[in-house]
């Protein structure tokens, strides 16, 4: 499993991202994705929660965003967002793997300069494959990987399909078993 970076790197990593959404605002990365009022999103590995936020005001009420980090910092800092913003569609959960939601359930996944962190992607994805719907969405980006590898890292297990490349994201689609 996976461990959490220590509070003094998540609150650089933290001040980094928000020079980083000023030079590419979250919500233009987002677009791509397509997200609709009442969607079930969820923003796996959401760190300071830039996308999770803008996430939660495109759904609207009718929607969920679930927020989930391995890190404790990014779950109060989000839970901390969404108060002060009035936002009450927002779920954290603080977890380095399993989400506890149910099987089908979530309509589009954020996953979001991540990947490249994860030790056992396998597992994570596996997670992810079992509660996105079937006709829902993963949207990616890493910044850190090649494309070759991202389409690789998604693709090898037969859970994901490339769907499309826009600018900033790629979109994968679930694979029917």
């Amino acid at each position: 499993m996976d461990k959490a970076m220590s509070d003094f790197k998540f609150k650089a990593m933290s001040f980094i991202f928000k020079i980083r959404d000023i030079i590419s605002p979250p919500q233009n990365i987002l677009k791509e994705a397509n997200i609709k009022s009442g969607y079930s999103i969820l923003d796996y590995g959401c760190g300071p929660g830039a996308y999770t936020i803008i996430a939660a005001k495109i759904v609207g009420e009718t929607g969920k965003v679930y927020a989930l980090d391995i890190h404790k910092l990014a779950i109060q800092q989000i839970q901390n967002l969404a108060s002060k913003k009035g936002l009450s569609n927002i779920e954290t959960i603080c977890s380095d793997c399993t989400t506890g939601l149910p099987e089908n359930s979530i309509d589009v996944i954020i996953l979001y300069d991540i990947f490249h962190m994860f030790s056992n992607p396998t597992e994570i994805l596996e997670e992810l494959h079992r509660i996105l719907k079937q006709d829902g969405m993963l949207t990616f980006t890493d910044p850190h990987l090649k494309e070759d590898k991202i389409i690789a890292g998604m693709t090898n297990n037969n859970l994901f399909k490339l769907s499309q490349k826009g600018k900033k994201t790629h979109t994968f689609l679930k694979v029917i078993k």
